[in-house]
């Protein structure tokens, strides 16, 4: 097995909450899996790059973000593997500046990992799971093993149904930030029957749904908690990044602003309008993605905003 690390630390955290009651929970340190493929990324990537090696691929190809930290960690985990790595870039106006590239964090280590790039427009990204897209790709590349963007497919899946583990049998309810839906369709499908599985999208769509229930086979378990996205994917304010930083402060572990952040803002929100029976033991999963902390900060000191600690 090329990824071989299954299980990670529970960290018990207070938090003080300012005026209110601390919370105390548990988190995962899913973020500790890895320096470069990180939390969940591992476990996506985790029986994907098996697969791929097994059936003979030499190349990985996925889709992303200019600060995506799948395609972060999918350059990481082919330097590290021995894969060749194609990154579909969405933004075709990035190729046009090479100090865009290495302004950009993610961009320049995924770069320094071996990642070839080729960016595409946001009107051509949309079509990247159309047969003539990928059919156009393999004939510009060639041979290559297709991991989605974000990663998430039903060995992705699989990857992230061995996040919770016996030890974590003692905990009520299960926090799960959100993106393309596959880490939490592993958690729903090995929570233990007591169980309670919260959700929080890091983005509006209303798609999450629908592609969750692609791969669980537990449809009573768990919930999404809507209300904690700021406006869409990637986006955020100083609320955001005060907590981000505040948290940092009391609990000494950093959270990134797209998912990490966003969960635990949503959990202690809910803490504050007594959601949680305080005979409930939480277990929040932190779930890495602290490469994008960099390009998140390029972006607030641009707007002469607080910046990410």
């Amino acid at each position: 097995m090329l990824l071989n690390l299954t299980e990670s630390p529970n960290q018990e955290v207070v938090y003080h909450p300012k005026g209110f009651e601390p919370l105390k929970l548990w988190i995962k340190r899913d973020d500790l899996l890895h320096e470069h493929i990180s939390g969940n990324k591992y476990r996506k990537l985790k029986y994907n790059v098996e697969f791929a090696f097994q059936n003979g691929y030499n190349t990985l190809l996925t889709f992303g973000g200019a600060f995506s930290n799948h395609i972060a960690a999918t350059a990481a985990a082919g330097n590290e593997l021995g894969f060749k790595t194609i990154g579909i870039i969405r933004g075709d106006e990035l190729s046009e500046k090479e100090d865009m590239i290495r302004e950009n964090p993610t961009l320049q280590f995924a770069k320094e990992c071996g990642m070839q790039f080729k960016f595409v427009s946001r009107s051509d990204y949309r079509l990247k799971d159309t047969e003539d897209f990928i059919d156009k790709l393999k004939n510009e590349f060639g041979e290559f093993y297709l991991v989605p963007q974000g990663g998430t497919n039903a060995l992705a899946v699989k990857g992230c149904e061995e996040i919770l583990t016996e030890n974590d049998r003692e905990f009520d309810i299960v926090c799960c930030a959100m993106g393309t839906g596959g880490t939490i369709s592993g958690i729903i499908n090995t929570a233990f029957s007591h169980q309670k599985v919260l959700g929080f999208p890091a983005l509006k769509d209303d798609f999450l749904e629908k592609e969750i229930k692609n791969y669980i086979h537990n449809f009573e378990n768990w919930e999404l908690i809507k209300a904690y996205h700021f406006g869409g994917f990637a986006k955020m304010n100083q609320d955001l990044v005060h907590f981000i930083n505040d948290f940092k402060m009391q609990t000494s572990i950093t959270l990134d602003p797209i998912y990490t952040g966003k969960m635990f803002f949503g959990i202690v929100d809910l803490h504050k309008k007594g959601y949680f029976d305080k005979n409930k033991r939480i277990l929040a999963i932190h779930t890495g993605g602290l490469q994008g902390i960099k390009g998140m900060n390029f972006r607030l000191q641009s707007r002469g905003h607080s910046i990410l600690e």
